[in-house]
């Protein structure tokens, strides 16, 4: 059964779509890249699957036992947000919150998580470092490891690599893709880049005037595919 299914859902603000009809079907283990012009709607559709906006039109089904609380997320950042002033460990234990409930406490599961999760992403070192004096690709990991104690399935990220350079970009896909292969974790990431797209995804979901959702090699291969890949300046290693 599909983690998350759309049926002609259109998505928007008050009452007016800004998206086209979009129908897809994101399985456990699939890596869904969302890519498109900017204005396009992706980050409506986005927080519309995370049910922080209300559907337009159509439907959206969350399914195989999943809860929208079990869904892990990372933002986009705001500078406010770069200078939050709380450690490491404050708040990547703070992505256990949707499944503490009334509980005012994390118990020793939740800290034996969130303790997990921070040495994945290579940050035991940053564990008592206050947030706001981390460097951008440092405070990324600090988020990713947050967004994996808020769940064992399926992740939606929002430009993860935003304002990182070449270097640490790389290492922040390469991040997303061993969470997805080594622990079948479902990924939903918005991208501009083309060239990730296509060397990481399983499937593209196109969003524009035109919609487009299928696996990677089909967008490839289609007309819309090759047009947007030229628009947006991709390199030769796209078949990667």
């Amino acid at each position: 059964m599909a983690l998350i299914k759309c049926d002609k859902l259109e998505c928007g603000y008050e009452g007016k779509a800004v998206t086209a009809p979009i129908s897809l079907s994101v399985e456990r283990g699939d890596y869904l890249c969302i890519v498109g012009e900017n204005g396009a709607g992706k980050s409506t559709l986005m927080k519309t699957l995370l049910g922080l906006q209300l559907p337009i039109a159509g439907k959206l089904e969350i399914g195989d036992g999943l809860k929208k609380k079990e869904i892990g997320y990372l933002p986009q950042q705001t500078q406010i947000q770069r200078d939050f002033p709380a450690s490491v460990w404050e708040i990547v234990l703070s992505g256990f919150q949707g499944s503490c409930g009334l509980r005012p406490f994390y118990n020793k599961a939740e800290k034996a998580g969130a303790e997990k999760n921070i040495e994945k992403m290579g940050i035991t070192h940053l564990k008592n470092k206050c947030y706001r004096e981390l460097s951008g690709g440092q405070q990324q990991r600090v988020l990713l490891a947050r967004a994996l104690c808020a769940t064992k399935k399926i992740l939606l990220l929002d430009e993860p690599v935003a304002g990182l350079d070449p270097k640490l970009t790389l290492e922040m896909y390469k991040l997303i893709s061993k969470i997805n292969k080594e622990e079948k974790i479902t990924i939903i990431m918005i991208s501009h880049d083309i060239n990730a797209a296509y060397q990481y995804a399983t499937h593209i979901l196109y969003v524009g005037d035109k919609i487009f959702f299928g696996k990677k090699d089909e967008f490839v291969e289609s007309d819309l595919g090759k047009h947007f890949y030229a628009f947006m300046g991709g390199s030769d290693g796209r078949n990667n």
